[in-house]
């Protein structure tokens, strides 16, 4: 049997160069050795604190953020760790310089491992690239979503990065292909999103009230690019469709799955918020994933303040239900 440290109360505090950082890429860089699924586990349950207050993985943390870590076994010698053990992969690179890199994310592959995942894209791209001295991620995307996601080479350009999109300093631009007719006077979905827990600890996001003291602004934009008719699909079966630009201009969890969902525009394919018997009837049209792609992103470069404009087409199997 491996042998361990004893286990014990640990408390955290949190330097300049962590702030800005995810908690649970916080705490997986700093508890080596502790299975990524069970440092989920903790932060679900309520047991990592942050100034004594529940936090949640997804929430960044602050320098002098004081985090309270349960009794966890630390390994002598660890398991072999996940990043070794993921396969090597690269992705179609969009762009690429010194700062940072943009890729084109496939459908299907998560951005990073832990809840059940071994390992994503982070950590596939790290195995094909051992000589790089700094990969993270600036920010998510879906599993099932493909399209833009960024990635840092610097510690100085994560955090400018990541400053943008918290400030809401940049345009985030999607791609979804939804059941229904779109009404065009509806441009604006301004609701508060709320998260919760299914009954097995699957994670979930709903609409809720503005008097909702849990509820987070929510903002999404949206625009009809092209209606049933326009799209290169057998419609008789399943209805009008339509496709739509949704730009973001706040990043919550599952927030365009939701708020369509929530309008009765519920996404093709997704298997979460979707209408399941519409869903059945699209695989059996030829569509087997959710249509939801990140598009197009505005940004300023991290380094030289340079406005940029970059896009990910649509991958093969949705351009034509896009009608391209």
């Amino acid at each position: 049997m491996t042998p361990s440290t004893p286990a014990a109360v640990r408390h955290l505090t949190v330097d300049a160069e962590s702030a800005g950082q995810r908690l649970d890429n916080y705490l997986i860089r700093h508890l080596k050795g502790v299975p990524k699924t069970h440092i989920y586990r903790i932060i679900r349950s309520g047991e990592v604190r942050r100034n004594k207050g529940r936090v949640s993985a997804d929430d960044r943390v602050e320098a002098g953020d004081v985090l309270r870590i349960p009794p966890v076994r630390l390994a002598e010698r660890a398991e072999p760790d996940v990043a070794l053990a993921a396969p090597a992969r690269e992705f179609p690179v969009l762009y690429e310089d010194e700062a940072f890199l943009a890729i084109d994310k496939p459908a299907g592959v998560a951005v990073h491992g832990g809840s059940g995942v071994s390992s994503g894209v982070i950590e596939q791209l790290r195995r094909a690239r051992p000589q790089a001295r700094f990969l993270e991620l600036v920010h998510r995307l879906d599993r099932e979503t493909s399209g833009l996601l960024l990635i840092a080479k610097k510690r100085s350009a994560l955090k400018a990065l990541q400053d943008q999109f918290r400030e809401r300093e940049t345009g985030k631009t999607y791609l979804a292909l939804v059941k229904g007719a779109w009404p065009t006077r509806l441009k604006v979905l301004d609701q508060p999103l709320i998260k919760y827990l299914l009954a097995d600890g699957e994670r979930r996001v709903r609409v809720t009230g503005r008097d909702d003291p849990d509820g987070m602004r929510s903002v999404t934009l949206v625009k009809v690019r092209g209606a049933a008719e326009g799209l290169g699909v057998p419609v008789a079966a399943l209805g009008p469709l339509s496709l739509l630009e949704v730009t973001i201009k706040t990043g919550r969890t599952h927030q365009i799955r939701v708020h369509l969902a929530s309008a009765g525009y519920p996404i093709a394919g997704d298997e979460k918020y979707g209408d399941f018997a519409f869903n059945r009837e699209l695989a059996r049209a030829g569509l087997r994933r959710m249509f939801l792609h990140a598009w197009r992103l505005r940004i300023a470069h991290p380094v030289t303040g340079a406005s940029m404009e970059l896009c990910s087409e649509l991958p093969g199997e949705l351009q034509r239900w896009a009608g391209l």
